[in-house]
């Protein structure tokens, strides 16, 4: 069963993190996913798979707000500008995809961690 305030819990840290990445810049947001992951997995405990799980969530719901706005701008897009604007809509839902994918999967690694840790 998903502990939604671990989840919850752990996208906050990894946004606080986030914003201080920018003195880090690559080092830094993949840093804050782990630091999110970790703190998801950590106040979930458990096992390995269970802190891997609110770790992987923690990390996507970055992408999936990101997957909501490619869904809107698909929408406004093809009403807008036809076809044209589709497109370019559902690129940046395919991109918006790729980060929620790359997001979790740092947080699910420092959710393991956490998690074996807690």
């Amino acid at each position: 069963m998903t502990d939604w305030r671990a989840v919850g819990i752990g996208f906050l840290v990894s946004i606080i993190a986030g914003l201080l990445a920018f003195l880090l810049p690559v080092i830094g947001h993949i840093g804050a996913g782990l630091i999110g992951g970790f703190a998801a997995g950590y106040v979930a405990g458990g096992n390995v798979w269970n802190g891997l799980w609110h770790g992987l969530l923690a990390g996507a719901i970055g992408g999936v707000v990101a997957l909501l706005f490619g869904g809107l701008v698909t929408v406004v897009g093809g009403v807008g500008a036809g076809p044209i604007g589709g497109l370019a809509g559902l690129s940046v839902l395919v991109l918006g995809l790729l980060i929620a994918f790359v997001l979790a999967l740092d947080s699910a690694i420092g959710g393991a961690v956490g998690s074996l840790l807690s």
